[in-house]
């Protein structure tokens, strides 16, 4: 018989990350790692302030984003795992992809992981996954133009500025930028490992349907 829930048993592996859709259990790793601080308190890098906010909303914005995938709008949030324990996350999202093949990502690290490598890894595994197995042909992501650590990872992977807006962010004006990367320059600066993908061909009908 079918498995009613397909994307438990999806997963991006890189040379040293696993990368599943949320569950439970790993939901409750994730929020005792962010509790282990994800940036200074005085600093604000993430242009939906989600740290800001009480604890339970952390796990209710993640449980309706997986109540609510389907192929007209999806966002799959992978806990990214080092070793077996819950490090991050890294999101995915599209809506209308079968027509529009555009991806948006966005992740977080908690804080003791980050600075080795390990945001570039999980964004360029999404960036396989969507490019050569989804059929995506642009990514986009956005981050404050002070945020160094994302715009590092974008820079690395060939992301390039696609306009900027101007947020609230605590109160204050500041300009996040956009950034798009299409398949064809994702060709010039892919890592040389490739992601290894296990479970997706019965989770397509979730994400993708007929234009």
């Amino acid at each position: 018989m079918a498995d009613p829930w397909p994307l438990r048993h999806l997963v991006l592996r890189t040379p040293r990350l696993e990368l599943r859709p949320d569950d439970d259990p790993g939901l409750f790793e994730l929020v005792a790692e962010a509790r282990l601080g994800v940036h200074p308190p005085d600093y604000m890098p993430f242009t939906v302030p989600w740290t800001d906010n009480p604890e339970h909303e952390w796990l209710q914005y993640h449980w309706s984003a997986r109540a609510g995938v389907k192929p007209a709008n999806w966002r799959i949030n992978f806990l990214v795992r080092l070793d077996g324990r819950v490090i991050g996350t890294q999101g995915a999202e599209a809506t209308d992809f079968a027509v529009t093949r555009e991806v948006t990502t966005g992740s977080w690290l908690g804080a003791r992981h980050q600075g080795k490598g390990y945001g570039t890894e999980m964004r360029a595994a999404v960036a396989m996954f969507a490019f050569d197995h989804l059929g995506a042909t642009r990514l986009m992501s956005d981050a404050f133009e002070d945020n160094a650590a994302s715009n590092a990872v974008s820079r690395k992977l060939g992301y390039v500025p696609d306009g900027t807006m101007t947020l609230a962010r605590r109160g204050k004006a500041a300009t996040s930028v956009r950034l798009a990367l299409t398949a064809s320059r994702f060709a010039a600066f892919r890592p040389s490992w490739t992601v290894e993908v296990r479970g997706l061909d019965d989770s397509l009908p979730l994400l993708v349907s007929a234009p």
